[in-house]
């Protein structure tokens, strides 16, 4: 079967009738069993995903299928979808199954998606390599020594290594954006508010969000115009109309730039990665943007603010995992204290027990001053001078990673290293702004590089343009050289 870069490309098949939503599955079916070394599944809904694309090719002749029709889906495993399993990746959860299907999955479903199997991840969204999943980590596709990303890892070598059309991650602190860059994919993380989180199981409450992984920024605007919007059962969405991102990705006019003069100029980012980042910038000046290079006072203390406060978050959300009430329940014998502490020794991996320490310890009554309300202070400082920058710029522009995709088992014993994986991805979380990663080319070895862009608060239209406009330049650079 040919390779379809977008959804309108498999539609326009779909309705002329060289193509069925039987034989799409299908053929993800296949490619799913002969991947199933890379570990981005970790359970593949075969019958279900066969019955319901019988059922749509159905509508499809009939003229009634909705606007996914076609699309062929996997959810990353911390995304509710009623009568199956979710497990966040953990041990904690063995055998527990979603009683309800979150809001984002459900408008999916409801316009005819096909979801096609549940995605591994770091245990609850935790990590940045997708090595702490207690189903074993994820291979990179472009090379199975290296690490995907995470914690969206499986979700973004699905769609990589051509397993599904599109896959849904989630974004604390950049695990759909780092995952993408670091697999040659698009990843988009919306602004805060702006996809309901019912339905996807907590890790920092506060920085969460729910995100498309495709290959096309067409297919990425279509299932975020599809899911945003408001929610009852969520009172942090936002109630602002959804626009039609999809129809809307023509650029025009010239934008203001800026990009952060040491997240490209610092000696720790990987040389390539400076080049291709820089080139960018010099081609969307050739083309007639402003593009001008900023300082940021409070960028070292990103990454800092970022642990404490969704450290604390953790600590707090993950309390719920007893053993009393759902998932893995210690066998070992003794009171109601021992069971708490032997199912939660034996259910969490080490870096979600790492971070259910640090964060008790920041709300501890002797620290809480000391860490937690100060690293709020300095969260509400960063959200300030962010918003003082879109005061002046209409992008941030910068690389997603500082490096591209490790090799498995090289940070492992190093958290320190690993966290900063995520130091350009942070800031949209820690202040709530959309931003989107773009396949920029590749290094020496064959490892994708991604750019980020940023945008102000609620501007995911001009920000998906805006990405449409510059994937366009880097083709033609592409094709170019």
């Amino acid at each position: 079967m040919k390779e379809y870069p977008t959804l309108t490309e498999i539609q326009n098949d779909l309705r002329g009738g060289g193509l069925t939503c039987v034989q799409l599955v299908n053929h993800y079916l296949e490619r799913i069993e002969s991947n199933a070394h890379l570990n981005a599944f970790v359970e593949v809904y075969s019958e279900e995903a066969l019955r319901l694309a019988s059922e749509i090719d159905i509508k499809i002749r009939n003229g009634t299928a909705g606007r996914l029709a076609g699309l062929i889906i996997g959810l990353k495993d911390v995304l509710s979808h009623k009568g199956h399993g979710v497990q966040a990746g953990s041990r904690i959860l063995d055998s527990y199954i979603a009683p309800y299907t979150g809001t984002a999955v459900q408008r999916l479903l409801d316009e005819d998606a096909i979801v096609i199997g549940r995605q591994n991840c770091d245990e609850f969204a935790m990590g940045s390599s997708n090595e702490s999943s207690s189903f074993g980590p994820v291979l990179n596709a472009a090379d199975n020594s290296k690490v995907p990303g995470g914690s969206s890892g499986g979700s973004a070598v699905a769609v990589q290594a051509g397993l599904c059309h599109a896959s849904l991650g989630s974004d604390t602190g950049g695990s759909v954006r780092q995952p993408a860059a670091f697999c040659g994919v698009i990843g988009v993380k919306p602004s805060y508010g702006r996809v309901s989180r019912y339905g996807l199981i907590a890790y920092a409450s506060s920085f969460d969000c729910i995100g498309p992984i495709t290959k096309s920024i067409e297919d990425a605007a279509l299932l975020l115009e599809v899911m945003a919007g408001g929610d009852d059962f969520d009172s942090t969405v936002s109630l602002k109309e959804v626009p039609a991102y999809s129809k809307n990705l023509d650029w025009n006019g010239k934008a203001k730039i800026g990009y952060i003069r040491d997240t490209i100029e610092n000696e720790s980012i990987a040389p390539e990665i400076r080049e291709q980042t820089l080139e960018v910038l010099n081609r969307l000046r050739a083309s007639g943007h402003e593009v001008t290079p900023v300082e940021m006072p409070l960028l070292d203390y990103l990454l800092p603010t970022y642990y404490i406060l969704t450290t604390a978050e953790a600590s707090s959300n993950l309390s719920r995992f007893d053993g009393v009430r759902y998932g893995h329940r210690s066998a070992v014998k003794g009171d109601l204290e021992a069971l708490y502490k032997n199912t939660r020794t034996e259910g969490f991996g080490e870096e979600v027990r790492r971070r259910i320490l640090l964060g008790t310890f920041v709300l501890s009554a002797n620290y809480y001053d000391a860490y937690y309300t100060k690293a709020q202070r300095v969260r509400r400082l960063v959200r300030e001078e962010t918003e003082r920058f879109f005061g002046q710029f209409d992008f941030l522009i910068s690389p997603v990673t500082p490096t591209t995709a490790f090799t498995i088992g090289e940070k492992t014993e190093d958290p320190l290293q690993m966290y900063l994986a995520d130091i350009f991805t942070v800031q949209a979380n820690v202040v709530g702004n959309p931003a989107v990663s773009i396949p920029n080319g590749v290094d020496k070895e064959g490892m994708p590089i991604g750019i980020q862009i940023m945008a102000p608060f609620f501007e995911e239209q001009k920000m998906l343009s805006f990405a449409n406009h510059l994937s366009l330049i880097l083709k033609e650079n592409i094709l170019e050289a």
